[in-house]
């Protein structure tokens, strides 16, 4: 699984696929304002991005695809 949950965030790990973005929405859902973190993040599936993007949770790190941190983290600030 690329989405691996710990005490202090969840983290986005690898090629998130679309079946990713049920377990993100769930984890965000559970505890909302919790921080993602993009930084071990190397592709992620349009259903992913866009549960980041309707959710708005804060996020920390940046993503290993350069496409993904120029565009998407401009997205989420």
């Amino acid at each position: 699984m690329t989405v691996r949950i710990d005490a202090d965030a969840i983290h986005l790990v690898g090629r998130c696929s679309a079946e990713d973005a049920d377990a993100l929405l769930v984890a965000l859902q559970e505890e909302p304002g919790r921080t993602v973190d993009l930084g071990a993040a190397q592709r992620l599936h349009l259903a992913v991005a866009q549960v980041l993007l309707a959710a708005r949770p804060p996020v920390r790190g940046a993503p290993t695809s350069d496409f993904l941190a120029r565009h998407l983290l401009h997205l989420l600030q």
